[in-house]
């Protein structure tokens, strides 16, 4: 896929971006408000009353109450069911400086909370106030998505400021998410600013990990997890493992780095599967590491025909739940999951189970483990319940920001 660029004004980099006033005003319809000045930073089509000027998409606009009252100024999207992504609730400039000044502010907050990894979220979209804008650094290669149009029209100056603060090596630009097809852009990737290695060598305390930034998903590691990853692990000493959805085996090669006495990872995919051994064999644990390319659904109820028990579960799904109409299936997904894993573990055995569908909410899939152990006939006792790495800060007035669950239970 080539590097092609939406068409708009021109100036430094080509598109338009140092607007001397915003491009038009946007106009809330009545008692529409309230979610905007609590700091959410999204507006949907349904919620705007009346467009005025000739704003283009990635456009500066400025946003009003039904009285006129000044909301914030932010991206515009004809194209999209968000029309107005909103960067300041300030008249302010948005200019080269004040993307500098957000990116420092996003490194500042990694420099206090990201410790033992060089590979951690620098730029959690909407979490640091730049929406749509998601940047992965993995040691010297930092690896963005532009998942606004906005963003994706300032994709070059952005490269250019996070090379200078960074100093990182090289930028590669990871656009092949379908969801950019909603915001009319086209499906892009490659290196934007210098060039290396798209498989870096990254560490998380004693593990080593390759990282496949072309293929991978998302840009190519889950750093969300890492967190989770450390917690579980402490729990793994002398225990069988069994890890499902392991993909390319990070939960379990650190449990195995633990002390854990054997580790089970399962996944459907052929090429996840052969990425955990290689990483088994990296970190000099693949005598205890056994990895298998099966469907967990199914395993899981052939694993419990068959007798085995573990002293640790962790069940790492892909998101289940993409949309609100498949919250239902989603959960029943969820309760049999945790219902098999539950069969399967010993007395004072751990279960970590973990959900990434933003959709389907914390208390929902807390309802779903308790029905899933009482139809295991199985006593829980709740251990910790954790979210994403502290470099994927949640926005508070977002909950859509908050998204990754994990609960850590023992089978009593």
């Amino acid at each position: 896929m080539g590097l092609t660029q939406p068409a708009a004004p021109a100036d430094k980099y080509g598109m338009g971006l140092q607007q001397a006033a915003p491009a038009g005003r946007i106009r809330l319809a009545r008692g529409l408000d309230r979610r905007i000045a609590s700091g959410h930073l999204w507006v949907y089509a349904g919620e705007i009353e009346e467009v005025t000027g000739d704003p283009a998409a990635g456009d500066i606009v400025d946003l009003f109450t039904h009285a006129a009252r000044f909301c914030g100024r932010g991206f515009f999207n004809p194209q999209s069911k968000i029309r107005v992504r909103l960067l300041s609730f300030k008249e302010e400039p948005i200019d080269e400086g004040f993307w500098a000044k957000r990116l420092e502010n996003a490194a500042a907050l990694r420099q206090r909370v990201v410790a033992d990894t060089d590979a951690y979220r620098l730029v959690h979209a909407e979490g640091d106030l730049l929406p749509g804008l998601i940047v992965d650094r993995y040691g010297d290669l930092l690896v963005i998505q532009t998942l606004s149009f906005g963003m994706d029209c300032r994709k070059d100056m952005l490269a250019d400021l996070l090379i200078g603060q960074t100093k990182a090596a090289s930028v590669y630009l990871r656009n092949d998410a379908k969801s950019l097809t909603l915001e009319g852009l086209p499906l892009t990737q490659g290196f934007l600013r210098g060039r290396g290695t798209t498989r870096p060598e990254i560490f998380e305390r004693r593990a080593r990990f390759w990282v496949d930034v072309e293929k991978g998903n998302k840009t190519g590691w889950f750093c969300d997890q890492r967190e989770n990853r450390w917690a579980v692990a402490s729990l793994a000493g002398k225990a069988e493992v069994l890890e499902v959805f392991c993909h390319t085996g990070a939960f379990g090669i650190h449990a195995a780095l633990s002390g854990a006495e054997s580790v089970l990872g399962l996944d459907v995919s052929a090429e996840a599967v052969a990425m955990a051994r290689e990483h088994a064999v990296r970190n000099g644990v693949d005598k205890r590491c056994l990895y298998r390319e099966a469907d967990a659904f199914r395993e899981l109820r052939r694993l419990e025909r068959r007798g085995h028990r573990y002293g640790l579960v962790i069940l790492d799904p892909p998101a289940f739940a993409k949309s609100k109409q498949a919250v239902a299936q989603a959960l029943a997904g969820y309760k049999e999951i945790n219902l098999r894993a539950l069969q399967l573990l010993r007395s004072g055995g751990f279960l970590a189970t973990c959900s990434c569908s933003h959709h389907v909410g914390e208390h929902q899939l807390w309802d779903t483990i308790l029905q899933a152990a009482r139809d295991a006939r199985r006593q829980v006792r709740l251990l910790e319940l954790r979210s994403q790495a502290r470099d994927h800060p949640m926005l508070a007035a977002m909950p859509e920001t908050r998204y990754l669950k994990c609960f850590i239970i023992q089978a009593i």
